[in-house]
């Protein structure tokens, strides 16, 4: 038997609602030298596991060449020109390119290598002013989602502004002389969730900006949006994660009043010129365009009464992008994408002709042409950058992904009944070759939250896995954005248990078609997907050989505790609410682990995760590894140099993928 580190139990307890909580491990809710000590032992046991795997040194060369293949942004347009981020072969970090033309060499105009000898900076986001000529960036450390704006002007490459520790700061929204920015408190002071929205000139110091709105409430999240002709102001909140409420203001005044307020829909704003369009799900679940002038004739909008572009339909109305003249509408439909084009009035033009069944993600518009571009890819489809013509839907490929596996994947999409009987979704990958007439080693990826969708794409370091006779299956779990609200809202608060009853039915699915089984089942999520596979693996333990729960919520009688926890309390409901603490509680996995067999899990969290604290990781592995009763390995690695997922170096991201693949292959029994 595998005898991981001991780890220390207390006889700490805390009340909740009359409940007496027993946790021997709050004690690695604190920062001290012996969380530090237990970090370092729990690394050194996952590495004495992970690194002899046999198959790691096989995988590293291939991954290796995956990962270090050029990699391309889409294309985003200015009168000035065209930029472009692209990630070279012996890059750590994305770097930005411009061209004058299409035609043109690409230059490099930021390169955030340079930086940093690791890779450990890196540019988070980039922004471009209304005609090109100013660049604004965020400069991140290690991946935690703490920014520095960076202005740079495109004529002489100067640096003519730098706005220091605004940490959770996104791009900005330009105006003549300036832009606006969302500025946060800081994670070490446990001031993140306290926002703001200040007014920097271009060319004058930080503390001379002006400061527009300040926002305390956890789970609201302010933003400014700007026209590129500098007339009007737009402060939009996303409350709730589900809806939100917008204030307008001439650009000249900033006297903000309020336009969509005390609503319970999304508003998505994009303004071009006087007109001020909204994709929305208000009368449409789905979502539509709507339209109004600006400035309003008066504030606040009866959203009933605003005139209807775009009618919604079966599809998902994903983003709305402008190219001279023209709308272009990216939708998703039965998870598939497609992208439509109508006029300004929302008349049909036609369709994009897309290389297949996959995913667009990236559509960007050029307001001064008609032409736009997109980014695409898919599990059978390498990612690839795009030029349109929205007056034919033809499209011409720029750049593409080359990697050449020699191997040739198929999917489908594949749809079972959960427990309560709703229909859901899954696509199912594998070589096209693949002969299953016995139980395959097999990998189901689900996430189901915050009505974010889980879409086909190319599986890039899956490649190997495939190879060797894998299947890889990806449920559109409810929970998720895949049908819209309704989706979302059927495994909200009360209801999250459907997200984990469709999971599971996803994994017996996989069974009754033959295409694996429990001893040859792995199952993998992360953040939220990582409350997914923790629900699954406690209170389905038996179904699965295999976890990979990575940066994840576990602990969800505390999760409102740290971090941005509090902000969440609308997605699962609060654990400080007696009645939300009943169902959180039934659920719980930390709450749940007792003892008995497991599968193996391998944990991954970082010490500078910024959203998720790493500590759900640190006491669920503590919990499991005194309680399991068998000998499967239960190991936490924890990264001590990044955060939730962003800004990681390639040289981290093969190391990771390492990992998590040797785990894999190892404990499906698929190393001879």
């Amino acid at each position: 038997m595998h005898q991981p580190p001991d780890t220390h139990r207390s006889d700490s307890s805390y009340t909740l609602h009359g409940d007496d909580i027993h946790d021997p491990y709050l004690w690695m809710e604190e920062s001290n030298e012996d969380i530090d000590a237990w970090i370092d032992a729990q690394n050194e046991y996952a590495d004495a596991y992970l690194t002899p795997i046999p198959i790691r040194n096989e995988l590293r060369p291939r991954f290796e060449s995956y990962a270090r293949t050029t990699e391309y942004g889409t294309v985003v347009s200015r009168p000035s020109g065209y930029f472009q981020s692209i990630e070279r072969p012996d890059d750590e970090q994305p770097i930005l390119t411009y061209r004058e033309s299409l035609e043109d060499e690409r230059m490099v105009l930021i390169d955030p290598n340079e930086w940093s000898d690791d890779g450990a900076l890196s540019m988070g986001w980039w922004s471009l002013s209304p005609e090109g000529d100013l660049i604004a960036y965020g400069v991140q450390e290690g991946g935690q989602e703490q920014f520095d704006i960076v202005v740079m002007e495109l004529e002489s490459d100067d640096e003519i502004d730098q706005l220091v520790e605004l940490g959770r700061a996104g791009r900005p929204a330009w105006t003549p002389g300036g832009f606006f920015y969302v500025s946060t408190g800081s994670v070490e002071e446990g001031t993140q969730l306290e926002k703001a929205i200040y007014h920097h000139t271009t060319g004058t110091p930080q503390s001379d900006d002006s400061l527009i709105r300040e926002v305390t409430e956890p789970s609201r999240w302010p933003g400014a949006t700007t026209d590129r002709d500098g007339k009007h102001l737009l402060v939009v909140d996303s409350v709730d994660w589900e809806r939100t409420e917008l204030w307008y203001s001439p650009l000249e005044d900033r006297a903000l009043e309020p336009l969509l307020i005390d609503t319970e829909y999304v508003f998505h704003p994009l303004i071009h010129e006087d007109t001020l369009y909204l994709r929305t799900n208000h009368g449409a679940d789905t979502y539509r365009l709507l339209a109004t002038s600006l400035p309003p004739q008066s504030t606040p909008l009866d959203p009933d009464e605003l005139e209807e572009i775009i009618p919604a339909r079966e599809g998902i109305l994903e983003s709305v992008t402008i190219a001279e003249g023209h709308l272009l509408a990216r939708y998703q439909t039965d998870v598939i994408s497609t992208v439509e084009v109508f006029d300004l009035d929302g008349a049909s033009v036609g369709s994009v002709d897309l290389p297949g069944r996959g995913t667009v993600t990236g559509l960007a518009g050029n307001r001064d042409a008609v032409e736009a571009f997109l980014s695409y890819e898919s599990f059978d489809h390498q990612p690839g950058v795009y030029r349109v013509d929205p007056t034919t839907g033809a499209l011409s490929e720029l750049d593409r992904v080359d990697i050449d596996p020699e191997l040739e994947i198929v999917f489908e999409q594949r749809w079972f009944e959960s427990a309560d009987g709703t229909e859901v979704p899954m696509f199912v990958v594998h070589r096209a070759d693949l002969d299953i007439d016995e139980p395959a080693p097999a990998l189901l990826y689900g996430y189901g939250g915050y009505e974010v969708s889980q879409r086909p794409g190319y599986p890039r370091f899956g490649i190997e896995f495939l190879r060797a006779g894998g299947v890889y299956a990806q449920a559109n779990l409810r929970g998720g954005g895949e049908f819209g609200k309704a989706w979302h809202q059927a495994a909200r608060h009360d209801r999250k248990q459907r997200t984990f009853d469709d999971m599971i039915a996803a994994a017996e699915t996989l069974f009754e078609d033959g295409y694996t089984s429990p001893e040859r089942l792995a199952i993998r999520g992360g953040s939220n997907g990582g409350l997914t596979v923790g629900a699954v693996m406690t209170q389905r333990p038996e179904l699965v050989r295999a976890v990979v729960c990575e940066v994840p919520l576990l602990d969800m009688l505390r999760f409102h505790r740290f971090l941005l926890g509090s902000s969440w309390t609308s997605e699962y409901g609060s654990p400080d609410d007696p009645a939300a603490y009943e169902w959180i509680r039934a659920y719980s996995p930390y709450h749940h682990v007792e003892e008995r067999a497991y599968p193996a899990v391998l944990f991954k969290t970082a010490e500078s995760d910024s959203r998720v604290h790493p500590v759900h990781a640190w006491k669920m592995t503590a919990r499991m590894q005194a309680l399991a009763t068998n000998d499967r390995r239960i190991i936490c690695k924890t990264n001590r140099d990044t955060g939730h997922g962003t800004g990681k170096p390639t040289w981290m991201v093969v190391e990771e993928a390492l990992d998590v693949w040797g785990f894999l292959f190892d404990q499906l029994g698929m190393i001879e």
